[in-house]
């Protein structure tokens, strides 16, 4: 193993199988918001219905929570990138199947239920998949770089994800309006091909003993650590109440066609605002990492995306609207990079996958159940009033974690 300074900004860098681990995190990132953007914006076209946006991540996260518990149990088991590889695999199969029944011969064909059941089943296949994939790619990457660099590797992952979350959703708007639907799709299905790619490049291939504890029991192993083990309880926590009642990102079609009345380019600018505070914010902490005062930022920051969801949706000024976005990407990357680094540090190696697969049930799953809420009271009570609880919602959740957990403020992950 090569000698390498925690000081340095690009360590993580450093290690060819890391480098092509995040170049598929981006390019993975960006490919599934592209399809999502594209998707959502057809459907909210043809039903001009929010709820059949927060479907979407309904039909994704049922799937994705069922399966991912198993998941996280597989990959401490198996080899990590044969998973992901297989999960590829059924991936690029749903958006070949959306290719086809957006194709007008098939599209005139199906009643407008049809089509809409169609496309749920798609994204439900891709939450199945995603359920393996998720602790698989997880739990892969602390055994590519050093213990002692991980903080380095968390923020330059985010950073690569969070570059994937920009070039999708403005690509995807552009895409769309200029290439059209199904073209589009095409480049979605090229683009998994090259993740399919870039994984077979990845040489390390950790294994373990073969877990001798039945399938349920080692399940439940995954969430006592989660519930004994505090800090990572909370930090949980405090991205899953954000994420699930903060997120805009499912009915940002609503804003960009009824609000702000900007179009599908306008759709893909606002989808990128977020992601573009946090790449800037994380190539920052490269240099300035968020650790050494770990739980203070991540209130501090879980507290400003708050605030700034709540600017969002007082906002009718797109520009501001753009801004405030912007400002939530910002804080969103301190607590990311703060919780990917807990759960680097604190599982041990024979039980990442498991954890890894917890904290997906409860943080990734959130994005989802968030769009299927969001979508759900958006219809309830109106666009603007359930962003607005939710950014209040947030706020009230970090004060109520902060009155618990001052004594984690003594933590150092760095």
């Amino acid at each position: 193993m090569k000698t390498i300074s925690r000081q340095d900004p690009y360590a993580a860098l450093r290690y060819s199988d890391f480098r092509f681990y995040i170049s598929n995190t981006f390019l993975f990132s960006a490919t599934i918001l592209i399809q999502e953007v594209i998707v959502a914006y057809e459907l909210y076209k043809m039903t001009h219905d929010p709820l059949a946006l927060g479907l979407i991540g309904l039909a994704e996260v049922i799937p994705f929570i069922i399966t991912s518990l198993l998941g996280g149990y597989i990959a401490d088991q198996k080899n990590k990138t044969t998973i992901m590889h297989i999960s590829l695999v059924v991936i690029l199969f749903g958006s070949v199947i959306l290719y086809t029944a957006f194709q007008p011969v098939i599209y005139n064909a199906l009643s407008q239920g049809q089509h809409l059941a169609a496309i749920y089943l798609v994204f439900a296949l891709i939450g199945f998949a995603k359920g393996f994939y998720s602790p698989a790619s997880s739990s892969l990457k602390p055994f590519l770089v050093p213990r002692t660099i991980y903080h380095n590797s968390s923020t330059w992952s985010s950073s690569f994800s969070q570059a994937g979350a920009i070039t999708g959703p403005a690509a995807a708007g552009f895409l769309y309006a200029y290439m059209g639907l199904t073209h589009t799709l095409l480049i979605v299905i090229a683009n998994f091909v090259v993740c399919w790619i870039l994984l077979g490049l990845i040489k390390t291939r950790p294994e373990f003993p073969k877990i001798v504890t039945p399938l349920m029991e080692s399940l439940k192993e995954g969430f006592r650590f989660v519930f004994k083990t505090r800090i990572v309880l909370y930090a949980i926590s405090l991205d899953l109440f954000s994420v699930l009642f903060g997120g805009v990102v499912a009915i940002l079609p609503v804003f960009a066609e009824d609000i702000l009345k900007v179009g599908p380019e306008g759709l893909g600018l606002l989808r990128a605002a977020p992601s573009i505070g946090s790449l800037l914010t994380m190539f920052a902490m490269a240099y300035f990492p968020p650790t050494r005062n770990a739980w203070r930022n991540m209130l501090i920051a879980v507290a400003g995306f708050g605030m700034f969801t709540i600017v969002f949706a007082l906002s009718t000024n797109f520009l501001l609207s753009c801004a405030a976005l912007f400002a939530t990407g910002v804080f969103d990357s301190v607590s990311v990079i703060v919780r990917q680094t807990i759960l680097q540090i604190y599982p041990p190696d024979e039980m990442r996958g498991r954890v890894a697969a917890v904290n997906g049930m409860f943080v990734s799953s959130s994005n989802e159940l968030g769009a299927f809420e969001s979508g759900v009271m958006a219809k309830a009570f109106g666009t603007v009033p359930s962003v607005l609880a939710g950014g209040v919602f947030t706020l009230i959740v970090v004060g109520w974690i902060y009155a618990r957990s001052k004594d984690l403020f003594a933590v150092r992950l760095s």
